[in-house]
């Protein structure tokens, strides 16, 4: 019993320490909300710490914030953990109370910033739940993909090598009358898809480097390219063995690429919105003002949308 209590509160803990990490993405997927208040039948008292009441519904709250795969555990079997859980974490918030520790300014400091964060993230839950809906991301995907016409894909070899003239000499041979261009890939490419003759499958423009896209998208099917290609990686011969029209992908190969174009487009709306209609004053750190218009670089940059809700 007692590793199992010290395995969940390291895992509650490490949980805690890496949503509160710096550079953390902000606002972070949002958490399973915690059960509504319940009456007093329905939500019975489990445990009392010092007199004050630890309810179902606290265990039940507790439960949510678990890692998925443990979650799932029946409720009789998280039960009597969860409890044993909540009630030392009660333990200690009494004890720290009763020492005066709540009203120490650094503490005091820290959970001013906890709810400042709580409720910036409430916030922004409830702005962007509008679009990150499964109607308002099939409405998206008929404006941005389901009209437009496939993009433009070719199937491509290459042989990579790290000098100009390794390049032109793998070139040469690739041009002589009946050259093996996937066997000369395996002798001579120093890439990793030499072993599948420089390969590459197809791909999009967008997809590789500049300097490979351009020369390889420049080829018709069955050509190899006049010069070397340089590019951050070496030195590349290419050969285009086919060229296609992508087909549109699907609403359900897109959702996910939908819903992070809606959730940023939304977060970054939001914090518009209310950073417009706040009034702002800025000052430097010697606290003499700072130039209108003068700005600081988003938080929110690289946040992620909370996971989609299961289809009922």
């Amino acid at each position: 019993m007692r590793f199992t209590v010290l395995t969940l509160s390291a895992l509650l803990v490490a949980s805690t320490a890496m949503a509160q990490a710096p550079g953390a993405p902000t606002p972070a997927p949002a958490p399973a909300q915690p059960p509504a208040a319940a009456p007093e039948a329905a939500n019975p008292v489990v445990a009392r710490v010092d007199g004050e009441a630890l309810h179902l519904t606290d265990v039940q709250a507790a439960i949510t914030q678990l890692p998925p795969d443990m979650r799932g555990a029946p409720l009789p079997m998280l039960f009597p953990l969860i409890l044993d859980q909540l009630i030392a974490q009660k333990a200690l918030v009494t004890a720290a109370r009763a020492q005066g520790i709540d009203k120490e300014p650094a503490v005091q400091a820290a959970i001013e910033r906890a709810e400042e964060e709580q409720l910036q993230q409430a916030l922004l839950r409830r702005e962007i739940a509008p679009a990150l809906t499964e109607e308002a991301l099939r409405e998206r995907y008929q404006k941005e993909i389901a009209g437009k016409p496939g993009e433009d894909e070719v199937h491509a070899q290459h042989i990579l090598v790290g000098s100009e003239a390794e390049a032109r000499a793998a070139l040469a041979e690739a041009r002589k009358p009946g050259a093996d261009f996937a066997a000369l890939a395996k002798r001579l490419s120093t890439g990793p898809s030499a072993k599948q003759g420089g390969d590459l499958g197809f791909f999009k423009k967008s997809d590789m480097v500049p300097e490979f896209a351009e020369a390889a998208f420049d080829l018709k099917a069955g050509e190899i390219s006049q010069e070397p290609v340089k590019t951050p990686f070496g030195w590349h011969v290419i050969k285009v063995v086919e060229r296609r029209t992508a087909p549109v992908p699907s609403f359900e190969e897109s959702a996910e690429s939908l819903r992070q174009a809606a959730f940023e487009e939304a977060v970054s709306g939001a914090v518009e919105k209310y950073q417009s209609a706040a009034k702002v004053e800025r000052f430097n750190m010697d606290g003499s003002p700072r130039p209108a218009g003068s700005s600081t670089p988003s938080l929110l940059e690289g946040a992620t949308p909370p996971p989609a809700q299961p289809r009922r």
